[in-house]
Parts: C-alpha cells; sequence; structure tokens
C-alpha cells in the first residue's frame, strides 16, 4: 500500500504537511487509521480543525490508539470535535465485507 489516494495539487501547503504527517506516523496501523482519515476530511477542514488535528498528530500512537479504542479516557484537551469526527471514521456497527 503506497498510502494517501488523494491528490495533493489542489491542497494548500499546510494541508500537504498534514496529510504527509498522517500517513507517515511511526506504526503503519495507525498510519492507516490517520490517512485514510485524512483522506476523507483534509480538503473540507477548517483552519481551527486544522489546528485540533495537528495536535493530535503530535500525540503519540500509543495513547491515541488507546483512545480511538476507548481503553482509557481521552484527555480534554485532545478530546475535540476532530477526535470525535475521527473515532466515529473508524466506529464500525456491522461487518465491512459484506
Amino acid at each position: 500500500m503506497t498510502g494517501t489516494t488523494v491528490s495533493t495539487a489542489d491542497l494548500d501547503p499546510r494541508r500537504r504537511r498534514t496529510l504527509f504527517r498522517a500517513w507517515h506516523r511511526g506504526t503503519r496501523e495507525m498510519d492507516l487509521l490517520m490517512g485514510s482519515f485524512t483522506d476523507a476530511e483534509i480538503a473540507t477542514m477548517s483552519e481551527d480543525d486544522l489546528d485540533d488535528f495537528e495536535l493530535l498528530i503530535e500525540a503519540p500512537d500509543r495513547d491515541l490508539y488507546a483512545w480511538l479504542a476507548g481503553k482509557v479516557e481521552t484527555p480534554s484537551n485532545y478530546d475535540t470535535p476532530v477526535f470525535r469526527r475521527f473515532k466515529a471514521f473508524h466506529t464500525h456497527s456491522a461487518p465491512i465485507h459484506v
């Protein structure tokens, strides 16, 4: 898998950098989780959303995964509307392949 499926031609430099960072986190599992969300959402994020998302990108993979999986409570400074969209993006109530 090569990563992003989004063309960066129409993205401003900040969004390009954010997209790259989402796909290059350190662990492949988190690359897939963050990267696929970013592919779907980057073009419509507001500047405030980007601020929150850039903070989220800085969180360690193990912590971010624990918050996403609901294993530990998400700290208030990370529990933003963007994080909740990220979590909802990866919540599946039925089998993915039917």
